[in-house]
């Protein structure tokens, strides 16, 4: 009876417990408002000196070319301007430090996740050839959605591996705290921050493994967000302030220009009109498949039916061409393209019946 009675006590505390839990959730999802807005782009070519950004156009001339990929972090939710998104604060100042053109393209999408991230990469081989470097910002959409840890590190690993095959330098902003996030209630928080900790610990890993240089933005960002909490969060009380994003862009690109070194000191070779074959462990793009289509040997063509002395073997034909016999073209082998000789018509044909 006291086993009995010490299981029932369990069993209700976890059930106490748990719609604790899920009652503060569904709070924390009323009281931080849906990413519904798109947030500011500003796509194109950098340089140095500011101004304002070129658009790019096919044929634009540029040196070096970023590309963001990631959730609404790396695309800037929360920023009132183009000029306040982590993307573009990367673009200018490594054109400022440089002197390179850098063209910025953004692939990131509100609310993905490391799978999501994935498919980012998908789209960018099928749409052209990949970045000299590339910066992903990942993992907050992981904790929210329950997703394993550990799959979720491998499927970030997995695009890195992938961008690092085609020669792209992969920078990765890993987990950010969810410790430090004052609209989620307690005991909700601390265990979201537990588990960023560890999702955070296991990206920093796989990242590295996979040839990637990750960058600890909930380590080097948190105290910040702790000591000024009014200034480092956007409207929403969620997502990064321009303030926030500028700190988090600074650290991002020291470990970009460490990852660029030989890019940055070497000019840039054009890529071909017809992108390359993908490394070995990528999906084909839709050129690869082509390019072994054409690669595939042609059906024998039949030898040529000797033709009579001095039959006619075609105007287009080769042979007659270059003033070789009619009767040593049509016989020989190498001439697989003349046309046969006429049949003579039969006499049964010709005579009359």
């Amino acid at each position: 009876m006291a086993t009995a009675g010490a299981l029932a006590s369990t069993g209700t505390a976890y059930l106490g417990a748990r719609n604790l839990l899920v009652g503060q959730a569904t709070h924390a999802r009323t009281v931080i408002p849906r990413a519904c807005d798109m947030p500011p782009r500003a796509d194109g070519v950098y340089t140095r000196g500011g101004g304002p950004v070129q658009r790019w156009r096919r044929g634009t001339p540029f040196d070096l070319h970023l590309m963001m990929f990631g959730d609404s972090t790396a695309c800037g939710y929360g920023c009132t301007s183009g000029e306040e998104v982590p993307g573009v604060l990367i673009a200018r100042k490594l054109a400022e430090q440089t002197g390179k053109r850098v063209r910025l393209s953004t692939k990131a999408i509100v609310g993905a996740t490391s799978k999501g991230v994935s498919g980012q990469v998908d789209a960018m081989f099928v749409a052209g050839p990949p970045p000299d470097a590339a910066v992903i910002i990942i993992g907050a959409n992981d904790v929210t959605s329950l997703n394993r840890i550990g799959e979720s590190a491998e499927r970030l690993a997995s695009s890195v591996r992938r961008l690092r095959a085609r020669g792209a330098a992969v920078v990765v902003g890993t987990c950010p705290d969810f410790g430090v996030i004052t609209a989620i209630p307690q005991p909700l928080r601390s265990l979201a921050h537990t588990r960023a900790t560890r999702l955070a610990r296991a990206q920093t890993v796989a990242v590295k493994a996979a040839g990637g240089v990750p960058v600890p933005l909930a380590h080097l960002l948190a105290p910040q967000f702790r000591a000024a909490p009014e200034g480092m969060f956007s409207a929403d009380r969620y997502h990064p302030s321009a303030t926030a994003y500028a700190l988090a862009a600074d650290q991002l690109l020291l470990a970009l220009r460490d990852a660029l070194r030989g890019k940055i000191a070497r000019p840039r070779v054009e890529q071909p009109s017809r992108p390359a074959a993908p490394a070995r462990g990528c999906e084909p793009t839709r050129g690869s498949i082509v390019s072994r289509l054409w690669r595939r040997p042609l059906p024998a063509v039949p030898a040529a039916v000797a033709a009579p002395a001095g039959a006619d073997l075609g105007r287009g034909c080769p042979a007659r061409q270059l003033g070789v016999p009619a009767s040593r073209a049509a016989s020989s082998p190498s001439s697989p393209h003349c046309p046969p000789p006429p049949r003579p018509a039969s006499r049964a044909a010709s005579s009359p019946s």
